[in-house]
């Protein structure tokens, strides 16, 4: 990456899409699927064009959750399909205010589709606390 282009990312965030529901479209015909998801494509072209999107993926409903001490796998992620995460957008934006209104665009919503909004860290707080114990309380 040349320098002036990593300096122009370097006030910039990243930020995660998540996509919940994985029936939102159960309701609608399959022509309003198609035209919804040829909204969602050319929304998500869009992004990756102007360079605010990074990349982004559909997930697998099926998947295992591994918890605990003893590594006790299980189905999951969640009993509840509205809840499980369907896919993901990274983003790399100039603020919060511009991935939340990158989110409202998401043309899944009037269908029962949520975005969830997060933005990534560059460490963890229990990695941060490690490195500088007396600055934990600060994440």
């Amino acid at each position: 990456m040349d320098t002036q282009h990593k300096a122009m990312n370097d006030s910039k965030s990243e930020y995660l899409l998540l996509f919940r529901n994985n029936y939102w479209y159960k309701e609608l015909s399959p022509e309003e699927i198609q035209r919804v998801m040829t909204d969602w494509m050319s929304w998500f072209d869009g992004l990756v064009a102007d360079g605010r999107c990074l990349g982004g993926q559909s997930l697998e409903h099926d998947g295992h959750v591994i918890r605990g001490a003893d590594r006790q796998v299980t189905d999951g992620p969640y009993a509840e399909s509205k809840e499980s995460v369907a896919g993901y957008f990274k983003l790399l934006v100039d603020s919060e205010d511009e991935a939340l209104e990158i989110a409202k665009r998401c043309p899944g919503l009037p269908y029962g589709a949520t975005v969830e909004v997060r933005k990534l860290m560059e460490r963890c707080g229990a990695s941060q606390m490690a490195e500088k114990p007396e600055t934990a309380h600060l994440t």
